[in-house]
């Protein structure tokens, strides 16, 4: 069989650092949780017993090393950070039970889900997609994954994230209102996941602006860490 040939080189695939590990975790899709966290949908002007926690996505290549420095988003003049817990699926399936879903999670890592927040207003306000929103160059920060055989399966904990030190998110993972297998679970119904699948599970309450300059810390207790900087 002859190999195949491209009229230009592929890009590289994006990956994730594995803790502990000098293999990759290689990155297929991004998809995103929002609305998952009442408090947080409080804050966004949403009544959290109106409607379920919904889905959007991100290219893979979105993903940022973390301490990384990267530039303030172009086209807005509210970006937004939220920190996030990630689950990196080592397989996948359609219309996975909730009681095998976790076995579908390889680790898991600290993310940040960057947001033009203007333009995601804009566009919820005209009933336009998100995706310039959500899905742009560098949005998704993520640390390092630690699998799931070492660390379990967290469902509660902290979840915090800090501005130049001051914190500014300080939420628990048991304050979901799906928790992963759900979000796994639903998830599935409506696409076939897959091995190499990340997915942002919400953020809590406290979510705000960023700055050119800013540095971003942020932590999961018992999963890790991720931090960044918005260049000057």
């Amino acid at each position: 069989m002859s190999e195949t040939q491209f009229l230009f080189a592929p890009p590289p695939r994006p990956s994730v650092a594995i803790d502990g590990d000098i293999r990759r975790f290689p990155v297929r899709r991004i998809f995103c949780v929002g609305l998952n966290y009442a408090a947080h949908a409080r804050e966004m002007g949403k009544d959290p017993g109106a409607e379920p926690p919904f889905f959007f996505s991100k290219p893979a290549d979105a993903v940022v090393v973390s301490g990384s420095v990267i530039p303030y988003a172009p086209m807005t003049r509210n970006l937004h950070y939220e920190i996030e817990l990630v689950a990196a699926l080592g397989s996948g399936g359609a219309n996975i039970l909730r009681t095998q879903a976790l076995e579908r999670v390889y680790g898991y890592a600290a993310g940040i889900d960057l947001t033009r927040r203007d333009l995601q207003k804009q566009a919820r306000d005209e009933g336009k997609p998100w995706d310039l929103a959500k899905g742009f160059d560098q949005s998704a920060p993520i640390g390092s994954i630690r699998p799931a055989e070492r660390i379990g399966h967290p469902s509660s904990g902290q979840i915090a994230l800090s501005v130049n030190g001051a914190l500014r998110q300080n939420g628990d993972l048991a304050d979901m209102i799906l928790d992963v297998a759900g979000v796994i679970a639903e998830l599935s119904r409506y696409v076939a996941l897959a091995t190499g699948d990340l997915i942002f599970t919400g953020t809590p309450e406290g979510v705000g602006p960023l700055v050119p300059g800013d540095r971003v810390e942020g932590s999961i207790a018992g999963v890790g860490e991720v931090s960044l900087e918005i260049a000057r």
